[in-house]
């Protein structure tokens, strides 16, 4: 099958088809529709390299996204919006995952940009971004999510971690709780810090003691976090509250409190909403963040900065937060007596 086959299918002209694939303005949207779904019917795909040869330009219609984990259910779902406004572009997506792995970032980022793609979308872990500099001097696009990037001039896309922190802090502290213990990842990791800032800001205002013993870092996995949900709760004067920085914490939280039969006795809000928090007894009440908002906001940035209408630095855009309260974070201290 050929270019003038789907052409023909669709009862358009050549020139019309190439303007659907290369997502080109002046066609109508019922037009688009019916090249879209000649495409579907003939199973035809455009030659890439020789597309590459023939435009002016020079794009391969790729765009690379880099990644936590892809698996993560906050980072899928901000994968999916990616990809939903990249095939309305007529845009294929290169993802990979570093794991928050800082050499792992430099490694991938070569393989994608190894790729020529016309842009990316950077979830970033290493220290600093100042490698990627000289390429988007050159006219690389590049836009981060989720966390602020150092040592390069890139616009961003992301919650504000430090205030989701707090309000998570507060609400529990309107509950009436004054030792309240905050769980969260790698202190390397953007969010990590700002939610540790976060908390901090919120007990601070509320003129109450900070206990270091109750700040627990380094906990990446549902497992790291089960384990130090346990020795919290064994502690001489453990805990009546916890706040969880991520969704994978929250969950080995829970797993952890429901071993111990504390599920209904201590209090907790999770930062990160995930797809059964909603189920579990008591429902898990959730600081929530909006990663398909903040992935569709990524991915229209990139292609308004591909085209040439926003320029490639900016200020960081922030999307909101919602406190979502299902019942665990409801619970006040001493519900057990």
């Amino acid at each position: 099958m050929t270019i003038r086959d789907v052409a023909r299918l669709a009862g358009v002209g050549i020139k019309t088809v190439s303007r659907v694939i290369n997502g080109e303005p002046n066609v109508s949207e019922h037009t688009a529709v019916r090249v879209r779904q000649a495409i579907t019917q003939l199973r035809w795909e455009p030659d890439i390299r020789a597309r590459n040869l023939r435009r002016a330009d020079g794009r391969t219609h790729t765009i690379g996204l880099l990644l936590g984990s892809v698996s993560n259910p906050f980072a899928a779902e901000m994968h999916r919006a990616i990809e939903d406004v990249a095939a309305n572009r007529g845009y294929a997506v290169l993802a990979s995952s570093h794991d928050d792995d800082p050499a792992r970032e430099g490694t991938a980022m070569a393989a994608i940009l190894g790729r020529r793609v016309d842009g990316v979308i950077l979830m970033p872990i290493a220290a600093s971004q100042a490698y990627l500099q000289t390429d988007i001097d050159r006219g690389l696009t590049v836009v981060c999510v989720d966390r602020e990037p150092s040592g390069a001039l890139i616009p961003s896309i992301r919650s504000d971690a430090r205030v989701a922190a707090s309000v998570a802090t507060r609400h529990l502290i309107r509950r009436g709780h004054h030792r309240i213990a905050l769980l969260h990842d790698d202190e390397n990791i953007w969010t990590a810090r700002e939610r540790r800032y976060g908390y901090l800001d919120a007990m601070r205002f509320a003129g109450l003691e900070i206990d270091e013993s109750l700040i627990v870092g380094g906990l990446s996995t549902p497992e790291l976090s089960g384990a130090a949900s346990d020795r919290l709760m064994r502690i001489q004067d453990p805990p009546t509250a916890l706040v969880c920085g991520n969704n994978l914490i929250t969950i080995g939280a829970v797993r952890t409190l429901q071993r111990l039969s504390l599920q209904h006795d201590i209090a907790l809000v999770g930062i990160d909403d995930f797809d059964t928090a909603d189920l579990i007894a008591p429902p898990i009440t959730v600081v929530a963040q909006r990663p398909s908002q903040i992935g569709r906001l990524a991915a229209d940035q990139l292609f308004a900065m591909i085209d040439g209408t926003l320029p490639r630095s900016g200020p960081p855009i922030s999307v909101p937060t919602d406190l979502i309260e299902r019942g665990s974070g409801e619970i006040g201290p001493g519900s057990s007596d």
